[in-house]
C-alpha cells in the first residue's frame, strides 16, 4: 500500500469518475493536476474514464493531454496505489474482455463492473458506475445517445461562452450544469436514479453506494443510505476522498485560471453536500 512520502495531501482512497476521454470537454490537464499533487493508498476510477462512444463515431480525439492521464494511473499503480477501473457505459466495449483483463492483471490496474470498499472504520461502500441502473441507459438505448449528442453540443456551446467570459476576467460557467438544474424532467430523473442506486445498494446489505454516471457530485442519505456521486472531469472537476480515519468528503480542484490555460489550484475545497 502507498504511503505518505513527501508534504503531498494523503488520502486513503479517492474515487472519480466521468472524465471522458477521447473527448474535446475532458478536463484533463486539471484531471492530470490532480493527481499529481495527491497521494492515496486506494485509487477508484468509477467508469467513462475512456469515452468509447466518441471514439466509435470515427473521429479518434487524443491529445497528448489524454495520453498523459492513463500514464498517471499506471503510475500510481506501479507506485503501490491499489487501483481499481470500474466499467462504465462510455467504456462499455471493456465489459466483454473484463475476465481476460482481470487474468492479465492490466498494469497492475483491476478492472470490474463493480466492487465492494470497505473504510477506515469499517463502513461497506458498494462501487458502480451507475449506468446498470439508469432505465434510459438499460431500455431506450437510443435515446441515451441522443442525449449524449446534446449534451456534446452544450458543451461545446459552453467552451466558446466560457472563452468569451474568461477575456472579460470572469470564471467558468458550466450551461450544461445550469440546464439540468432547472429542467424539471432532468431534477426528477436525478432523484429516481438515486432513489434506485439507494434502494438496490440496502437489498445488498452495504451502508452506502458510490456511484458516477449522473456528472452530479453529491454526499448525503437517501433512504437511509450514504449515497456518495463523485461528480465528472468535464464540468465540475470533483472527486470523493477518504480520510485516513474513514470520514468521506468531496472534494473540487479548483480552476483559477479564466485566459484558457488548464491549471488547477494548489488545494482543494469542501463541495456543498447539499447543492
Amino acid at each position: 500500500m502507498a504511503s505518505p512520502k513527501s508534504d503531498k495531501p494523503h488520502y486513503r482512497s479517492v474515487w472519480i469518475s466521468d472524465v471522458h476521454l477521447g473527448t474535446r470537454g475532458c478536463k484533463a490537464a486539471y484531471l492530470d493536476d490532480f493527481l499529481a499533487a495527491i497521494e492515496c493508498d486506494n485509487l477508484y476510477l468509477v467508469g467513462d474514464i475512456i469515452d468509447g462512444w466518441a471514439m466509435s463515431r470515427g473521429t479518434i480525439y487524443f491529445p497528448q493531454e489524454h495520453v498523459n492521464i492513463l500514464r498517471r494511473f499506471l503510475n500510481k499503480a506501479r507506485k503501490g496505489s491499489c487501483v481499481t477501473y470500474v466499467i462504465g457505459n462510455h467504456d462499455e466495449f471493456l465489459r466483454k474482455y473484463v475476465e481476460d483483463l482481470a487474468a492479465l492483471g492490466f498494469g497492475n490496474i483491476r478492472i470490474v463492473n463493480e466492487c465492494v470498499h470497505r473504510t477506515a472504520d469499517s463502513k461497506t461502500l458498494w462501487v458502480t458506475h451507475g449506468d446498470l441502473y439508469d432505465v434510459v441507459i438499460r431500455y431506450h438505448r437510443w435515446l441515451a445517445y441522443l442525449g449524449d449528442r446534446g449534451y456534446d453540443f452544450l458543451l461545446w456551446l459552453n467552451r466558446h461562452f466560457n472563452w468569451l467570459r474568461g477575456k472579460f476576467g470572469a470564471p467558468n460557467w458550466s450551461l450544461s450544469a445550469y440546464v439540468k438544474n432547472r429542467v424539471k424532467q432532468a431534477l426528477e430523473f436525478i432523484d429516481s436514479f438515486e432513489e434506485t442506486l439507494a434502494r438496490e445498494c440496502a437489498s445488498r446489505g452495504y451502508y452506502g453506494v458510490v456511484c458516477g454516471h449522473i456528472h452530479k457530485a453529491v454526499m448525503k442519505t437517501v433512504g437511509g443510505v450514504l449515497y456518495c456521486n463523485d461528480g465528472d472531469w468535464v464540468e465540475s472537476c470533483t472527486a470523493l476522498v477518504e480520510h485516513d480515519d474513514g470520514r468521506l468528503e468531496i472534494i473540487q480542484w479548483h480552476i483559477v485560471s479564466h485566459e484558457g490555460a488548464a491549471k488547477a489550484a494548489t488545494t482543494a475545497a469542501a463541495v456543498d453536500a447539499t447543492a
